[in-house]
């Protein structure tokens, strides 16, 4: 009997200590994992919740312009010609204001407990980054003072206990209490619309999704929106089926593109459509500042014109809402239906100083496009290439022969039409280019394979 209990016992004690052992595993960092993912949700805070966002929106742009200020004392300080011990002196606490509990502790309105201890924190990571930026491609500019606006932005992070052996949506500081619900620090509950169904199904299934920096941000339009960076080992999106095709595509204004199939997409022309409402909106929110000055009151407590700017904002949304679906749909269609994209690699910025063409060059939003193909062709696993856009319309798709040699004239914009003169193959221009630029692609691609 005393063998048979010590027996019990020994197994009862082996139990107890083997669910007491913590499984040791470490919960993987954003860059560690493989795919991300963005997610933009709508959300609708109450009226306290949205104070609580100023709060932390002033709070993130004072960090970001103090941090600013105080980096252009240490570059006036290190230009003097005279470095004395004083001045090493200054420059070296000056570095050591560049701190977020320096700051706190410098000024008190930076202690409220409304405050969200990253939104400082990344205001002052986000400063770090844009010079970092301007050192690696220089055209970017340095870092300049934020203005006070109408849209509010802030950045937190959604942290995880170390007692956490999973990364998921509903664990962290960040999290999903349902699907039409999430949790964000000094914010708590969120009611928010969206495509996140789609993600927390992807989890019940059993991915492991983690949730990086989180944005808050209010627009123009006093619309407010929360977008997250998620990670995970398990694709968001399934590849799309090969469909052995490849297509070249031309961009252009008078029609937003041809491609190398002789397929035109009708340039829908968005904000053209929308520019004589928007120019009489302007007009009368114009005319309500000018009274508003007249009258020594402030634009902010100006209600007749708050509620007009409004309206124009919410005119300008629209447009850029039509301009994202149009661009949306156009980019995934392209992208599901061919294996290899090739387009030309355009520099909007440049093209823009063409007085005479940057409002309809601004209209189409080709850059958003190429951004759009790029992003895309690497979620549905397919190939998007870029090629040099030089001589795509003078040259002929059959024989190769360029206009502009050999004594001919090249082609001018009305040249909606030609023939070649060596080969007498009729083109149409957008088509034609459209070819080229495929046969670019198809040949940069071989030069990568080799």
């Amino acid at each position: 009997y005393t063998q048979l209990v010590s027996s019990v016992v020994a197994v009862i004690d082996l139990c107890y200590n083997y669910n007491r052992q913590e499984v040791k595993r470490e919960v993987k960092t954003m860059k560690e994992l493989h795919y991300h993912f963005g997610l933009k949700m709508r959300i609708y805070p109450s009226s306290a919740q949205k104070t609580i966002i100023k709060v932390n929106s002033d709070t993130s742009r004072f960090v970001y312009n103090e941090m600013n200020a105080l980096n252009k004392k240490i570059y006036q300080l290190k230009k003097e010609e005279n470095h004395n011990t004083d001045t090493q002196e200054q420059i070296k606490q000056l570095k050591i204001d560049q701190n977020a509990k320096k700051m706190s502790a410098r000024y008190f309105f930076l202690r409220d407990k409304h405050i969200d201890s990253l939104a400082k924190a990344n205001a002052i990571q986000n400063y770090r980054k844009s010079w970092v930026r301007f050192h690696k491609v220089h055209h970017s500019g340095i870092p300049n003072f934020h203005k006070k606006n109408t849209e509010w932005k802030y950045q937190t992070n959604c942290l995880y206990q170390k007692k956490e052996t999973q990364a998921l949506l509903t664990n962290g500081s960040v999290r999903f209490i349902d699907d039409s619900h999430i949790k964000v620090p000094k914010l708590e509950i969120l009611r928010a619309s969206g495509s996140q169904k789609r993600i927390l199904q992807m989890e019940q299934n059993g991915a492991e999704i983690r949730i990086g920096t989180v944005t808050v941000h209010k627009d123009a339009a006093d619309r407010f929106f929360l977008s997250m960076q998620l990670g995970s080992d398990t694709p968001f999106t399934a590849p799309a089926e090969k469909t052995e095709k490849q297509v070249g595509i031309d961009l252009n204004i008078e029609n937003f593109l041809t491609d190398s199939d002789g397929v035109v997409v009708d340039n829908p022309c968005y904000y053209r459509k929308a520019k004589k409402k928007l120019a009489k909106a302007q007009r009368k929110l114009s005319r309500r500042a000018t009274r508003a000055k007249k009258e020594h009151r402030p634009l902010r407590d100006a209600k007749n014109y708050q509620k007009q700017r409004l309206l124009v904002a919410r005119l300008y949304g629209k447009v850029r809402n039509q301009r994202q679906d149009f661009l949306h749909n156009l980019s995934t269609t392209l992208i599901k239906n061919h294996d290899l994209v090739a387009a030309e690699e355009l520099r909007s910025r440049n093209l823009l100083k063409n007085h005479a063409l940057s409002m309809s060059i601004s209209d189409v939003g080709w850059r958003t496009f190429l951004n759009m193909l790029d992003y895309k062709s690497k979620l549905y696993g397919k190939v998007f290439v870029t090629v040099d856009p030089k001589n795509t319309t003078q040259t002929c798709s059959d024989c190769g022969f360029v206009m502009g040699t050999n004594g001919t004239e090249k082609l001018t914009l009305s040249d909606r039409e030609w023939t070649c003169p060596h080969c007498g193959i009729h083109h149409i221009r957008d088509w034609n280019a459209a070819k080229n630029i495929l046969s670019r692609g198809l040949q940069k691609i071989k030069e990568q394979a080799a």
